[in-house]
């Protein structure tokens, strides 16, 4: 037992209320157990108990055992003036308190607490995958919303944090979101730092040049250093090395990782198709908060590097021919992990309802990503049909499941109450 588990079990009556007396064998009815308190003070708010025929309304406090109430020094302390019974476990000592004692011990199903401590123990993909099968639809789908939801507004604090320092410029929020995106897990902080280095303005003014946009993008990640044998490395060196001067532009510190990853996903690649991206739009988060439809924003990405990288992947090594591309794979990923967070988070803070359930459709008719977390959710039974459920099981895998906050988790809660009942 602990006291998590114990405020639970308060918090939705999952114990035997028949014949409740307090330590002292005085009569308990309870009205209503309160409301889980998550600030300082008691841990149950605004409950009403009936004891020995008298109604009394004020807070609970829980603890595993009696003497835990000196332990916690609560006699004297202010907060805990209004509380109305003790709720303990174990009652191990009289107290100098005048507060009822009510013992829960005894009184919880055996059930629960065995599969409590199984949920706490398992080594399983997540707690219960055994048992995912027995959660109803209707508690699942709920709680991927729930899910979902919290996702976007933990998205939304690193987005907030670009607006900060952006000066709240949506374009060039946007602008450097997007770029660590195309930088994928591994120089995702490279490509937001040469973002960074490269305000929309200063682009703005290069975007009908695709050769001076790929010497600014790739000069920046410190990839036009070198000396160079093929005609179009060595032109695009002399151009950022013309623009470097014009702007006093200083590359950036970050080192590129080439390694472990998919010659299609090179950091050469990616910076040749954002250059592409810049040349082909203009006011882009504009025009994607004016897009009615998931095809209309996806063409709005459907851009191809040019013709030098069809044959390579770095520069002087030819290759065999490629198209390099922004296939579906890349442009479902930028949407579900930049456009469409950024976009609810626009539509939040302007109070638009329509766009931000464009947001949410969109998501839902995006297929669903497919990784070793998603292969084993789907393997232990959870529905898994689109992007939007891909989001929703990602972030309760690392946010409820890995931190065995079960007791937090509905479909914990439910397989819980299932065992009561059963």
């Amino acid at each position: 037992m602990n006291e998590h588990l114990l405020q639970f079990i308060w918090q939705h009556l999952y114990f035997n209320r028949d014949q409740l007396v307090t330590i002292n064998n005085e009569p308990v009815q309870i009205i209503t157990q309160g409301s889980l308190n998550h600030n300082q003070g008691p841990d149950f708010l605004e409950a009403r108990i009936k004891i020995n025929d008298v109604l009394w309304a004020g807070n609970a406090e829980l603890h595993l055992r009696s003497s835990d109430w000196q332990k916690h020094q609560h006699d004297g302390d202010p907060h805990y003036q209004n509380v109305i019974l003790h709720v303990v476990y174990e009652h191990d000592v009289a107290t100098a308190s005048s507060i009822p004692v009510l013992e829960l011990k005894g009184r919880i199903s055996n059930n629960l607490l065995t599969y409590y401590y199984d949920l706490m123990q398992a080594q399983r993909f997540v707690p219960c995958s055994s048992m995912l099968a027995d959660v109803p639809t209707v508690i699942w789908q709920n709680w991927k919303e729930r899910m979902l939801a919290e996702r976007l507004l933990q998205k939304s604090e690193s987005i907030h944090h670009i607006l900060a320092r952006t000066n709240r410029h949506w374009e060039e929020a946007f602008w450097q979101l997007l770029a660590r995106n195309f930088g994928l897990p591994l120089n995702s902080d490279a490509f937001e730092a040469v973002a960074a280095s490269l305000p929309v303005t200063l682009l703005a003014k290069h975007k009908n040049q695709l050769l001076q946009l790929e010497a600014l993008l790739l000069g920046q990640a410190g990839l036009l250093e070198k000396e160079f044998t093929e005609q179009y490395p060595v032109m695009l060196q002399k151009e950022y090395r013309f623009l470097q001067s014009k702007y006093k532009l200083k590359p950036v510190a970050q080192l590129l990782h080439f390694l472990r990853m998919r010659p299609s996903n090179f950091p050469s690649i990616r910076l040749a198709q954002l250059a592409s991206l810049i040349h082909a739009s203009s006011h882009l988060f504009s025009k994607i908060t004016e897009a009615k439809s998931l095809e209309e924003l996806k063409k709005m990405f459907a851009v191809t590097a040019n013709d030098y990288w069809h044959y390579h992947y770095v520069f002087d090594e030819e290759s065999s021919f490629r198209k390099k591309n922004l296939g579906e794979s890349m442009i479902n990923n930028l949407l579900i992990n930049t456009v469409l967070p950024l976009l609810f988070v626009y539509a939040s803070e302007h109070n638009n309802s329509q766009l931000k359930e464009r947001a949410i459709q969109w998501l839902q008719q995006l297929p669903k990503e497919k990784n070793s977390l998603t292969v084993k959710w789907e393997q232990a039974g959870a529905e898994h049909q689109s992007a939007f459920d891909s989001q929703a099981l990602l972030y309760l895998k690392k946010n409820y499941c890995d931190a065995r906050h079960c007791l937090r988790c509905a479909v914990g809660n439910n397989l819980l109450k299932q065992k009561i009942t059963s």
